[in-house]
């Protein structure tokens, strides 16, 4: 395609890498997965390793749309909606395993040949796990960028316990709503709460985020999405994956704490490679998106991939 992956949007000054990046050719496709159209995008040459870029809780295919030109000189490279975000469809209700079903739609209607690589980051890094437990023979690694693993804790016994247990309210369940486009894109903020010096690609995320209702700008994804336990992941579903794993983390994050990598690596016996990332929290990939590319590149080519 010789459409530009939204340069026009971003007003304040970027390098010259991330525009570049932005002018890189692409596909764009659509796949039906069980009723709900599927929106990805593609870039890179047929045949190559393909790698499968899966975005976290309430963002979007955008947030992989400048770092996936810096690696289709070695892979396909295919980023996608999941449903409920972005440009995909709506559905009434959502799952991991549907989620899941959707990243394996996308591989093969992308034509990724044999078995890619499963890059999520935080609740994509989750669904990966998900994915790659479901289904074991479909992937030849999964990368989990910063994505948190909980400790499976026993059902609480007693409806009182439930009751003073409950989690609190998702923020992602009860979005504003915004009466111009240009405040919405001010009031963009990172979940969890963290600064970002990359103010460009800060910009460049909310613009892609936002969609046009009755009142103003609201965000993107279905809140519905986020009303309930949709997708619940914890440490022991890391034994039923059998495929290669590789976990990049942002040293500073708050998500996937020292504790927590530590549980990861204990799950999985040490078979597991371990990036981090130097001055980055949870959104590692915006916070250092160059030393990010860097990292998959070398686990990647720790994997023999390239």
């Amino acid at each position: 395609m010789s459409d530009v992956l939204g340069a026009d949007v971003v007003k304040s000054s970027a390098p010259q890498w991330f525009d570049d990046a932005l002018h890189a050719p692409f596909h764009k496709g659509t796949v039906e997965v069980q009723g709900c159209p599927i929106q990805y995008l593609s870039w890179g040459t047929s045949g190559r390793p393909g790698l499968l870029l899966v975005h976290g809780g309430g963002a979007h295919t955008h947030w992989w749309s400048f770092l996936a030109p810096l690696l289709a000189a070695d892979y396909q490279v295919v980023a996608f909606d999941l449903s409920g975000h972005g440009e995909s469809g709506w559905r009434e209700q959502y799952s991991g395993e549907l989620w899941a079903r959707e990243a394996l739609s996308v591989a093969a209607d992308a034509g990724l040949v044999g078995k890619p690589v499963f890059i999520g980051h935080s609740m994509g890094g989750q669904i990966g796990i998900l994915a790659a437990g479901l289904f074991p023979k479909a992937f030849a690694g999964l990368v989990l960028a910063d994505a948190p693993v909980r400790r499976n804790r026993p059902q609480v016994a007693t409806d009182v316990a439930n009751t003073t247990r409950k989690r609190p309210p998702n923020p992602l369940a009860m979005p504003f709503v915004y009466s111009d486009r240009e405040r919405a894109v001010r009031r963009f903020r990172l979940m969890p709460p963290q600064a970002c010096e990359n103010t460009f690609i800060l910009e460049y995320i909310a613009r892609h985020s936002l969609r046009a209702v009755e009142k103003g700008w609201t965000w993107k994804y279905d809140p519905r999405a986020y009303r309930s336990d949709v997708l619940n992941v914890d440490e022991e579903l890391l034994e039923s994956v059998t495929c290669r794993v590789a976990l990049l983390r942002g040293e500073s994050s708050v998500v996937l704490t020292p504790k927590m990598r530590d549980q990861v690596e204990k799950r999985l016996k040490g078979n597991i490679s371990i990036v981090e990332i130097p001055d980055a929290g949870h959104h590692l990939l915006l916070d250092q998106p160059l030393a990010f590319v860097t990292g998959v590149r070398a686990v990647l080519s720790g994997w023999g991939l390239r």
